[in-house]
């Protein structure tokens, strides 16, 4: 019992010990929240747990209610190749374009930009020992996946966004 206190002090000694990320500089760009300033920005409508509970399917749940990741490779998304739009599975608000996809093969859905300026929420996400941004809905809250600085131009961004989160809308001849 004693060895296993003396690991785990020693891993969060190591942890707080460590040098923070240099940050890149297509990651200075991003409007990034902090958790503390993300409750001040909250301005979207929220949905009632036994409404999305019944709306969405389990994994669409876990994903944007629990921040949880869907496997890789695992999304209906990961390879479409229609033109279209995504939307937020949970409030329909537009997020992504087909036009800014592309292939990572990071095993999920990746995208170089938003569709529209403030239609993501941006926040710091130091969650298990790591130090990323997480890719918010900025309309309902929905967790939608990361933003990574290993992008292709123009931006250098990688938008991984899970699939559970997204609902793909064609576009349509007219």
């Amino acid at each position: 019992m004693k060895r296993v206190a003396v690991v785990t002090v020693m891993n969060i000694l190591r942890l707080a010990a460590r040098q923070p990320e240099k940050v890149s500089p297509a990651i200075q760009k991003l409007n990034v929240l902090t958790t503390s300033k993300r409750s001040l920005a909250s301005s979207g409508k929220k949905i009632p747990m036994e409404e999305l509970k019944e709306k969405l399917t389990p994994i669409q749940y876990h994903v944007t209610q629990e921040k949880g990741t869907e496997s890789a490779f695992s999304g209906k998304y990961v390879r479409v190749s229609d033109e279209g739009v995504f939307h937020c599975i949970v409030c329909n608000n537009e997020l992504f374009s087909t036009d800014t996809k592309f292939e990572s093969n990071s095993g999920w859905p990746s995208f170089y930009d938003v569709i529209k300026q403030g239609h993501v929420t941006l926040v710091q996400d130091n969650t298990h020992g790591m130090q990323r941004i997480e890719v918010t809905c900025a309309k309902c809250h929905a967790h939608l996946g990361h933003v990574f600085d290993d992008g292709p131009k123009p931006t250098k961004l990688r938008y991984c966004i899970n699939s559970a989160a997204l609902n793909f809308k064609k576009h349509t001849a007219v």
